[in-house]
C-alpha cells in the first residue's frame, strides 16, 4: 500500500509538471509576441532564466546564509551540477527525442534552428566556464572577484545581443495557440500573461519537488543506494522544468525555443551562479567537481564544433554526449565518491 501511495505521488508530480510546463511555455511565447521579441530571446533569456531562478536560489542561500563546510559544498554542487546535466544529458535526450518523434512520423529528424544563435550561446558558455576553471587553478580572491565581474558583464552583454537581434522565420515559429488563461482574446494583457506564466512556473517547481519526495520515498522503501539517488534522481528533478519545456517545444516543432531554453540556461548558469560561487567561496574544487566542469566543456565544445564544421547538428551525433554522463556516473558508482 505504501509503495502504491508513493507511485501515486510520482504520477501526480509528472501531471503537475506537464500542466505547469504547458501554462509556462504558452505564457512565455505570448510575452515574446506582445513585446515583439525574437524566438531566440524568448527561449534563451525569458524561458531559460525563468526556469533556472528557483534552483539558482539554492547556491545563494547555501553560500551566503548557510553555516559550515557542508552548506558550502551544497552550494558549489548546485552551481556545477546544472551545466553538467544540461550539456551531457538534457541536450542528448533532446536529440534522441527528435529521432523518436521522427520515427513516429510526427516531424522530420532535423533540427530547425538559427545556428548563428546556437554558436553564440555555446561560445558564451564555453568562455565563461573556461574562466571559472582557470579560477580554480589560481587561488586569488582578487582575481576571482575580477572574473566574477567579467562574467556578470558578459551576461548583460549577452542579453543585449539577444534582445537586439532580428527575428528569423523558421518552420513552426509562427504557430501560436491562444493564451490558455484568455482563449477568446487575440491581445491578452500583460497581467493575464504574467499570471499564467507565474502559475505555470509554480507548477513546474512544485512538480519537481513532489518528484524528489516521491523518488526519495520509493528509493528508501526499495533500499536503493543513496549514491544512485544523488547522481540520477535529484539532478534530474532540478532540471525537470528545463527538460519539460524543451521536450514540449520540440514536439510542437518549435526547435529554436526548445534548444534556446537549454543553451540559454547554460549561459545563465555559467555566469550568474558561478559569480556567486567566486564571490562567496574560496572556489577550491576537488577532482570530482573539476571533472564535471571539464566534461561540460568537452560536451559543449563538441556541439560547437559540429555547428561550425557542418553548419548543423546531426541528432545521432549530438546524443553521443550522453556517454560522458553515463561514464562519469558509472565511475562514481564504482569508486563510491
Amino acid at each position: 500500500m505504501t509503495i502504491l501511495l508513493y507511485v501515486g505521488l510520482f504520477v501526480a508530480s509528472v501531471v503537475i509538471t506537464l500542466t505547469g510546463c504547458h501554462l509556462f511555455t504558452n505564457g512565455i511565447e505570448w510575452l515574446g509576441k506582445r513585446l515583439n521579441i525574437s524566438e531566440g530571446a524568448v527561449g534563451s533569456v525569458f524561458a531559460a532564466v525563468g526556469t533556472t531562478l528557483p534552483e539558482t536560489s539554492i547556491p545563494i542561500i547555501a553560500i551566503f546564509f548557510g553555516a559550515g563546510r557542508e552548506q558550502m559544498e551544497v552550494g558549489l554542487g548546485a552551481i556545477l551540477g546544472a551545466p553538467f546535466m544540461l550539456s551531457t544529458l538534457v541536450l542528448p535526450i533532446l536529440a534522441l527525442l527528435l529521432l523518436l518523434y521522427a520515427k513516429l512520423g510526427k516531424r522530420t529528424a532535423t533540427f530547425k534552428l538559427n545556428y548563428g544563435e546556437v554558436r553564440v550561446d555555446i561560445s558564451f558558455f564555453l568562455i565563461s566556464y573556461v574562466l571559472a576553471l582557470i579560477c580554480a587553478m589560481i587561488p586569488s580572491r582578487l582575481f576571482h572577484a575580477a572574473v566574477a565581474v567579467v562574467l556578470l558583464g558578459m551576461y548583460v552583454y549577452y542579453m543585449k545581443l539577444k534582445f537586439s537581434a532580428e527575428d528569423e522565420e523558421v518552420e513552426g515559429s509562427s504557430d501560436l495557440e491562444p493564451l490558455l488563461f484568455a482563449r477568446r482574446s487575440s491581445h491578452p494583457s500583460y497581467l493575464v500573461i504574467g499570471a499564467q506564466g507565474l502559475v505555470g512556473l509554480l507548477g513546474l517547481v512544485g512538480g519537481a519537488h513532489l518528484f524528489v519526495t516521491a523518488a526519495n520515498s520509493i528509493s528508501a522503501e526499495m533500499q536503493v543506494s543513496p549514491l544512485i539517488l544523488a547522481l540520477l534522481i535529484a539532478p534530474l528533478a532540478t532540471e525537470l522544468p528545463e527538460m519539460s519545456n524543451s521536450f514540449l517545444w520540440l514536439y510542437r516543432k518549435k526547435d529554436r525555443l526548445a534548444v534556446g531554453n537549454v543553451t540559454g540556461a547554460m549561459v545563465f548558469q555559467g555566469t550568474f551562479p558561478v559569480s556567486v560561487g567566486l564571490l562567496g567561496t574560496e572556489w577550491t574544487l576537488g577532482a570530482t567537481a573539476l571533472a564535471t566542469m571539464v566534461l561540460a566543456v568537452v560536451a559543449m565544445g563538441f556541439s560547437l564544433l559540429q555547428a561550425v564544421w557542418s553548419g548543423h547538428w546531426r541528432p545521432w551525433l549530438l546524443s553521443g554526449s550522453a556517454l560522458l554522463y553515463l561514464g562519469y556516473t558509472f565511475f562514481l558508482y564504482m569508486h563510491g565518491s
